[in-house]
């Protein structure tokens, strides 16, 4: 089956989708979360310092790797004009409820960088030039993760919006501050409606075109990565975020692969797949037996570290 013809078949459920996330969406406003009382002005050129956050009476500061996860979060929201491009591209032709869509995802994550990012230059949190540097080589760059096509697109969306559903609310609850607990809090709901969009529009795709989806599904876990790959420092930033525990890969596995790939596309239980898409699978479950393993051992050795 092709893209389009996939689109066709399936628009009606789109169309379900779309309107029952329009009925659960509920409007907010980015700043009425911000603690404006505790801004002040930036002085030109003077360097930040760690003692220049101003987290709230009582409030600890920020944890290193809550820091570099939130300047993680912050740039990786900010890329929004490319993963629009891409989410254009991915339904393109496909018109009506994909297209509004398209349009509501990318209004509803535009607020995810505007209360992020005043909140940290409330607080004074992460250091505020760092931070737009950041910002112009991850925009300039224009890096973002790429699916061949719309069968792997539905299958990377999935898993990508309850990732960074789950390392934004990860990240708010290491954040001692209330107004950036509730953030981090009211972004990761955001994330989480819409990776149930893409979850159960995928599982539609599955029941008519189920050999196409499966060879999606398997690229979109054998090459995933999480968006921000451009950042600058990524590596180390994601090394920090992960020995932190609020994003690794025990709870890629756990959380991501097999509630979604294993218990709510059901893969192991497909029937009538071609050839090439039974030769897929079995490959798949091995690969998340292996990432299984091996998020097991991680997990141990950081334990007894």
């Amino acid at each position: 089956m092709t893209p389009a013809s996939l689109l066709a078949e399936i628009g009606p459920v789109a169309e379900r989708l779309y309107d029952r996330h329009m009925a659960a969406a509920k409007e907010w406003f980015p700043h009425e979360m911000v603690p404006w009382g505790r801004g002040r002005d930036f002085e030109s050129g003077r360097p930040w310092g760690a003692s220049d956050a101003d987290m709230g009476d009582g409030v600890a500061p920020l944890p290193e790797a809550v820091r570099l996860s939130l300047y993680l979060n912050l740039l990786t929201e900010d890329n929004l004009p490319y993963y629009t491009r891409d989410v254009n591209a991915l339904f393109a032709g496909g018109g009506g409820a994909y297209d509004a869509w398209a349009r509501n995802w990318t209004a509803e994550e535009g607020r995810h960088s505007i209360v992020i990012r005043d909140w940290l230059m409330v607080t004074r949190a992460t250091d505020p030039v760092e931070l737009e540097r950041g910002r112009m080589s991850q925009v300039r760059g224009a890096q973002v993760p790429a699916p061949e096509d719309l069968y792997e697109g539905l299958a990377y969306l999935s898993m990508q919006e309850l990732a960074t559903r789950i390392a934004h609310r990860n990240t708010g609850k290491l954040i001692d501050d209330p107004a950036g607990q509730a953030i981090m809090l009211r972004v990761g709901n955001d994330e989480n409606l819409h990776y149930i969009f893409y979850r159960d529009l995928a599982a539609a795709a599955l029941e008519v075109a189920p050999s196409e989806m499966v060879l999606g599904i398997e690229r979109a876990v054998r090459t995933f990565a999480m968006p921000g790959t451009g950042i600058p420092d990524f590596d180390r930033i994601a090394r920090e975020v992960a020995r932190a525990g609020i994003y690794d890969l025990a709870i890629h596995h756990d959380q991501i692969l097999e509630p979604v790939v294993m218990r709510h596309w059901k893969v192991a239980d497909l029937t009538g797949l071609s050839d090439e898409a039974e030769r897929a699978r079995e490959a798949l479950l091995g690969r998340l037996a292996r990432v299984a393993k091996v998020a097991r051992r991680l997990s141990s050795e950081r334990v007894g570290a």
